[in-house]
């Protein structure tokens, strides 16, 4: 074969097998596709009356939940472009913890509306220009929602706390959320130091318990762990710890090298003097008043019955995390070796006993005069799948709280502050010249998502309800949001629902970036995909 035919354009310049997307049609509107497919799937579990997914990950693990951090998350999206609303989504989550599901759902519908714009014939430069613009005059918006009075806050007081945090928790719990909030609460002040600023969202933990439901649900001041204590005591009050990492074992005392024995004597005594060691470390430990021994490791037969002898309870924590956790609880050093502890070296708990709740057993670790360093929420329920998605709750009304200890302020929930936004951007593309109004415009459509979203997954009218909305918003109250129960408008201060300023705040620019970002690309190339074994099969980890 002689003569083949030379490649020209952009195939000369790059190998054979790689894909090549380009203009509007090709890449824009595929990108905006993609986003546009994955908006579908969370806006439908937008809200308290949110619909569950149930996502099967690749290790066979099987979610239901209407979480959507957790959906994208386990969903894998392999798609450039909706991986970038995927990202978005993740940072609103580690920024604030809630409001992950707006974010997405919110940059779905952007790029939806860019959608329309791109086949009206507006240049995507435009449409970016315009949704900039936008963004930046829904924020100054939002300013001017916040409700009066609710940048000062006592996060000390309750009933403040579960003010702002309803919101966050009916949307994962609805019909729940007053029994929850108040449990969390609970929990985020019994922690909260004296800075608030610097609340860990670590200190509250969650401990879930199969049996019960969540009435049975409870609060402890301390760690709860799962597992038994090693030895026969289960119940000691006011004590000294000591924590050991390595373990308690003989493997310490094992003297390498070799001995020479020359009579029958000294072999009898071979095994004699390691035991006599082990009971001196054990003396040791209890001596120092210490009346727990914590183990990171393994705890050897014989340790354990010197232990035993001298009335030491013993708890095995295999998790370093665990561990550390419990150091902060107790205010204790852990101990490398199995050695005799300095006084300063030893924690303090209130009381440590193994109590049943529920059939499993568990370790309770209370401290309640001692610095409030942590406590965990004690959630009871009837399934796996139904505590891991109260913990998804408890998770986000946590991370509320940490939201709240740096800036109270809340807008209007329930939909009212889009409305509002929406209102406002559609009176300010007005007044700009130039082809970006349109954006503008669209993007003062788009916040008409929400309203929709919550009223069509709570069963309602959604056309009659958003002109319902505006009407009320065209008469000057910026409150009117929806009822969901009783499906009607109502002024939010009545139906109680307030949102935090600053979810809201990084959900919209978030979403408004990742929306751009997406309109930014006119060409997507992509290599030919590396020969070798498929890469999905990843090795599974450990959630810590």
């Amino acid at each position: 074969m002689g003569f083949s035919m030379q490649p020209y354009g952009i195939q000369s310049m790059l190998k054979e097998g790689h894909k090549h997307l380009s203009g509007l049609d090709e890449a824009v509107i595929k990108n905006i596709d993609a986003c546009k497919q994955l908006s579908t799937i969370t806006r439908t579990s937008l809200g308290p009356n949110g619909m569950n997914k149930m996502v099967i990950n690749h290790l066979d693990k099987l979610f239901v939940t209407n979480d959507a951090a957790t959906i994208v998350n386990e969903l894998e999206v392999q798609h450039p472009a909706a991986k970038i609303l995927v990202l978005a989504g993740k940072a609103q989550q580690e920024e604030i913890g809630d409001g992950a599901n707006l974010t997405i759902s919110f940059a779905g519908e952007l790029l939806q509306n860019a959608e329309e714009l791109i086949r009206m014939g507006l240049h995507p430069s435009e449409i970016i220009s315009g949704y900039t613009k936008a963004i930046v005059k829904a924020i100054e918006v939002l300013d001017e929602l916040v409700e009066q009075g609710s940048e000062t806050m006592d996060v000390r007081s309750k009933e403040q706390v579960v003010f702002r945090m309803r919101a966050a928790v009916a949307s994962k719990q609805f019909g729940q959320e007053d029994v929850l909030c108040s449990l969390i609460a609970d929990a985020c002040i019994q922690v909260c130091p004296k800075n608030p600023v610097s609340f860990n969202v670590d200190s509250v933990r969650v401990a879930k318990l199969v049996g019960g439901g969540l009435n049975n649900s409870s609060i402890v001041r301390g760690l709860v762990l799962k597992g038994d204590a090693v030895g026969t005591i289960k119940r000691i009050e006011k004590a000294k710890v000591a924590v050991f990492v390595g373990g308690v074992d003989t493997a310490g005392t094992e003297t390498k090298g070799t001995v020479l024995i020359n009579t029958a004597e000294q072999l009898q005594n071979y095994a004699k003097t390691e035991e006599a060691k082990v009971e001196e470390l054990i003396k040791a430990v209890a001596d120092s008043g210490a009346k727990v021994i914590v183990s990171g490791g393994a705890v050897g037969e014989m340790a354990l019955h010197f232990c035993e002898r001298y009335k030491l309870m013993v708890l095995k924590i295999s998790s370093k995390f665990e561990l550390r956790r419990f150091c902060r609880t107790t205010g204790s050093i852990a101990m490398l070796k199995l050695s005799a502890p300095n006084p300063d070296d030893l924690g303090h708990v209130d009381s440590v006993s193994v109590e049943e709740i529920g059939g499993s057993r568990v370790t309770i670790v209370r401290n309640e005069e001692g610095g409030n360093s942590i406590s965990t929420v004690v959630l009871r329920g009837s399934t796996e799948s139904i505590l891991d998605d109260l913990e998804r709750a408890v998770d986000d009304g946590v991370n509320t709280y940490k939201a709240m200890c740096r800036d109270s302020r809340t807008v209007p929930g329930a939909a009212a502050t889009e409305i509002e936004l929406a209102k406002r951007v559609k009176e300010f593309s007005f007044k700009e010249t130039g082809l970006d109004q349109y954006a503008i415009a669209k993007f003062a459509e788009s916040f008409e998502m929400v309203p929709k979203t919550l009223a069509e997954n709570a069963g309602l009218d959604a056309m009659q309800i958003i002109s319902s909305l505006y009407a009320g918003h065209a008469s000057g109250n910026a409150k009117i949001g929806i009822d969901l129960e009783n499906g009607v408008c109502k002024d939010v201060t009545e139906t109680k629902v307030w949102d935090l300023h600053v979810t809201k705040f990084f959900a919209l620019k978030y979403a408004a970036d990742a929306a751009c970002t997406v309109l930014r690309v006119d060409q997507i190339i992509m290599a030919k995909p590396a020969g070798g074994p498929r890469r999905d099969q990843q090795p599974a980890n450990d959630e810590d």
